[in-house]
């Protein structure tokens, strides 16, 4: 029998972290971001946060986290959110506003369509992922991972296609073409079974 794999370290935080970044130009920058958070397991709890830059290079733009628990956000968005490729350094993070979320919806079978609707401060947020591909599972290590500092193991889907939504108005552009652990996936993907273990 094989032997038993455990990452050494502090379990931070385990749940969903499935993503959407779009460009109207793929030589330009992102113009809309999403990260969406279903965390199972925290020092802050349990809890949803969607964090959505609609102007990621303004500081006083139109971007906001909704959540219902708004101290697992903060600190996802400062420790984890900050760090990620397409976040880092965007002044967008800045003026980052957090509001109530009143509810989350999933719908779709996460093997040709996923969705999830997020709906507070008078906003509904609907983030849809289509043309899925095969599911793979991989592990970070450390100095691979988006912190620098953590273990990461997950299960990532990646997309041909995928689109966020404001109010029933459709964000223009879409997502582009990325490596990761050797697989061809896109700048939208669903991320399962995400754990994030601190060296």
């Amino acid at each position: 029998m094989a032997d038993t794999h455990i990452f050494p370290g502090t379990v931070e935080w385990s749940g969903e972290n499935p993503g959407i970044s779009l460009k109207e130009d793929p030589a330009g920058p992102f113009t809309t971001l999403a990260s969406f958070f279903r965390v199972v397991l925290s020092p802050h709890g349990r809890g949803h946060a969607l964090v959505l830059m609609l102007d990621p290079q303004l500081a006083e733009g139109q971007n906001i986290c909704l959540t219902d628990n708004e101290p697992l956000a903060r600190w996802l968005v400062a420790d984890y959110v900050s760090h990620f490729g397409a976040w880092r350094n965007l002044p967008g993070l800045a003026g980052l506003r957090y509001a109530k979320l009143d509810s989350v919806r999933t719908s779709g079978d996460a093997i040709t369509t996923y969705s999830e609707t997020v709906r507070g401060a008078d906003l509904t947020v609907a983030l849809t992922w289509s043309g899925l591909g095969k599911p793979f599972c991989f592990a970070l290590t450390p100095a691979t991972s988006a912190t620098g500092a953590h273990h990461m193991p997950s299960v990532f889907v990646g997309c041909a296609s995928a689109s966020v939504t404001v109010n029933a108005k459709v964000r223009p552009g879409a997502p582009i073409p990325r490596e990761i652990a050797g697989q061809s996936i896109s700048t939208a993907m669903l991320a399962f079974s995400e754990t994030w273990i601190r060296a």
